[in-house]
């Protein structure tokens, strides 16, 4: 049985749930740079990346209309989402789904991914619970991921579970800035004037377009947050620490099954996933992990 908040944060302490939600993130998120993606993508015949993305994240959702997936990812403009219009035309979520996992497995073995069989059977001891003693009301992601049903390879179908605690972070974080007034736009124009996510990728995949940044912008110069010419302040980087820790505490509960001994050791497990991708240059950006948090990715799917 899962402990409340306050029972979890004396069990697991806020800096191992920092390190295990960076770490959780940074094991995902090379389904979303490596080139497999949109070869398997492309295979069932759509080669614009922008509708690719948002059909390979939201097939776990089902053929939902692209107002759902923009409700469920939050920070993306409706013009960037409205491209995926057509999508399950193209092929059904299963499909979608069942490419992403071929893509993710083909990326695995090209960098060289080096999980024993051992150390797999370990991550998936310690994970399992988390995911199956995972509460998911108001997060849609992380239910959907869920209830994918895990491919053959281990490999795979420990990523897909790596997925679900990704996605149910993300959706805690969504929660987390609408109660403290940060909007979709608002978001991503505090992300990148902190350096947690390299502005011309935001531009580039969130489709905010001049008008509506600079409006978010003045949003939150007005709190005090940014200068006028959008330069984050210290108050500013000091409440994008603070929902980084709402955040947090809002995640504690979920690692209880394995307490703060599994959390750690599920964070060594994981990490060499993102090493692999790292060496084998992925990123244009660094990413940032449990190991180091400088500037990078944030929640950059």
């Amino acid at each position: 049985m899962l402990l409340t908040s306050t029972s979890a944060r004396a069990a697991i302490g806020m800096e191992a749930v920092r390190e295990v939600s960076l770490t959780v993130n940074a094991a995902h998120l090379f389904v979303y740079f490596v080139p497999e993606a949109p070869e398997e993508a492309a295979g069932l015949g759509v080669t614009d990346p922008g509708p690719a993305y948002f059909a390979f994240r939201s097939a776990p959702m089902g053929a939902v209309p692209w107002q759902v997936t923009l409700a469920a990812f939050y920070g993306f403009s409706p013009r960037s989402v409205r491209a995926m219009a057509g999508v399950w035309d193209a092929a059904a979520p299963r499909e979608w789904q069942a490419a992403r996992f071929t893509a993710v497995g083909r990326a695995l073995r090209r960098v060289g991914v080096r999980l024993t069989a051992d150390q797999i059977a370990e991550a998936r001891s310690l994970i399992d619970p988390v995911v199956a003693g995972a509460d998911h009301a108001g997060k849609p992601m992380a239910a959907a991921n869920a209830s994918v049903p895990l491919p053959a390879d281990p490999l795979v179908a420990l990523w897909q579970q790596i997925t679900v605690l990704r996605e149910w972070r993300g959706d805690a974080h969504f929660t987390v800035l609408a109660a403290n007034g940060v909007g979709p736009c608002d978001c991503n124009v505090l992300q990148t004037a902190t350096g947690h996510f390299p502005e011309a990728i935001a531009r580039a995949t969130r489709l905010w377009d001049d008008e509506e940044v600079a409006a978010a912008t003045a949003r939150l110069a007005a709190r005090g947050w940014l200068d006028a010419d959008g330069t984050a302040t210290g108050a500013g980087r000091a409440a994008r620490e603070r929902i980084e820790t709402e955040t947090d505490e809002h995640c504690a509960a979920l690692w209880t099954p394995i307490g703060d001994t599994g959390v750690r050791r599920l964070t060594s497990l994981i990490r060499p996933i993102h090493d692999a991708f790292t060496a084998a240059g992925t990123y244009p950006f660094p990413v940032e992990t449990g190991e180091r948090r400088s500037a990078g990715a944030g929640d950059a799917g």
